[in-house]
């Protein structure tokens, strides 16, 4: 375990002095975990399961730089603040591309001075991008705020259909013609909620990767990091935390599948993937609107579906959270020169995001380009498969 105490800062209230410990996530001690659920369990926008030191120490595991502050007062655990450090002292949420929620997770009333916090992490800067909104010491560094959609879950009594119906009335008939003919063309439809096929979550991984490379996108799984990770999610079975690999099956044809992390009460939607040539039957949705349902019979209260734009939310969504993006900084030559990198990059990605006059023609690009980029690996595959069969 690396400790580093250091003094964060007074209280307005002229209460006793924050000190900070730095400490790995995945070496927590037992009673920091506890009193990490226990400042959780105090304050619902902290329930999001990125938000779990089960989390943070399955992302601690396989990075080297990936670090907790813990925040005491008066002898107690009170706060916390999973991060990742590089050696020029730049710092990041834990996760940062991967999480859909960050904090500094704490006990209602607990303040801090974000310059000392800074300090006592050892960092010039501070990058987040999913950043709940009631954290104020942070307000002042928050370069802009996004809508991040969720769903308000309530269990049914019946079946799918009925819950579908209620819930979506006006999604409910088209989806469930599209199911029927999937089920009529392919077999019987069957959701499996909590498979724990790892071979599955193979599946997923492929599929997913085949998915970033249609659409230009950043293939995630070819970072061996993110697989360790996700391998790691997969297996974690805590009270406030667990690995949820969902499966839709055609008869025994997998046709979507969805890996994302639950709380008690809430659900992350965060990789969901579907068979390519299944497309026209919208699998992805009905994934989706099945997950919604059966974790609302599991005691799940919200579906966080994660910032950006996408139809499919706005379908679903009952409601928006505020997420903030931003740099937390204190006076360092290595601090302005990451937000002079870092700003301009992510404007351009947001204000392409923001306008859908921009945002279409450039997903029409991603993927043109990447249906070229897949002929050409078709091609290329052929060219040398060639020689083999001779």
């Amino acid at each position: 375990m690396l400790r580093v105490p250091a003094t964060a800062g007074t209280g307005e209230d002229g209460r006793s002095e924050v000190e900070i410990s730095i400490h790995r996530p995945e070496s927590l001690s037992e009673a920091l975990r506890r009193a990490w659920h226990r400042a959780a369990d105090e304050s619902p926008e902290y329930a999001n399961p990125f938000l779990s030191p089960e989390f943070a120490a399955g992302v601690g595991r396989h990075r080297g730089g990936a670090r907790v502050a813990v925040l005491h007062e008066d002898g107690e655990a009170v706060g916390f603040l999973p991060y990742e450090r590089n050696s020029f002292g730049v710092g990041r949420a834990i996760g940062l591309g991967l999480s859909d929620c960050q904090a500094l997770v704490h006990r209602p009333g607990v303040t801090w001075d974000t310059g000392r916090l800074l300090r006592a992490c050892g960092l010039s800067v501070f990058e987040f991008d999913h950043l709940v909104g009631e954290q104020r010491p942070f307000t002042r560094f928050v370069t802009g705020t996004f809508a991040s959609p969720v769903v308000d879950l309530k269990a049914g009594d019946g079946s799918y259909a009925q819950w579908l119906r209620g819930a979506y009335p006006g999604l409910a008939k088209t989806t469930l013609k599209k199911e029927r003919r999937l089920g009529r063309d392919l077999g019987e439809m069957r959701f499996v909620f909590d498979e724990r096929d790892p071979a599955m979550l193979r599946t997923l991984m492929e599929w997913k990767s085949a998915q970033y490379r249609r659409t230009s996108r950043m293939d995630r799984f070819a970072r061996p990091w993110i697989v360790n990770v996700v391998d790691d999610l997969f297996r974690v079975r805590e009270e406030h935390f667990t690995g949820v690999l969902s499966v839709l099956y055609a008869g025994d044809r997998p046709v979507a599948a969805h890996f994302g992390p639950r709380s008690r009460t809430v659900f992350a939607a965060w990789f969901t993937t579907y068979d390519p040539e299944l497309r026209y039957y919208s699998p992805g949705l009905v994934m989706h609107l099945r997950m919604a349902e059966a974790a609302a019979r599991e005691g799940v209260r919200v579906m966080d579906l994660g910032r950006g734009d996408k139809e499919y939310k706005d379908w679903l969504k009952t409601r928006e959270l505020r997420v903030g993006e931003g740099f937390a900084v204190r006076p360092h030559p290595v601090a302005t020169a990451h937000r002079l990198w870092r700003r301009p990059v992510r404007g351009l990605r947001n204000t392409v995001l923001a306008h859908p006059a921009l945002r279409e023609p450039a997903d029409r690009l991603l993927k043109t380009v990447g249906a070229l980029r897949t002929s050409a690996g078709t091609v290329q595959g052929a060219g040398r498969a060639a020689p083999r069969t001779r």
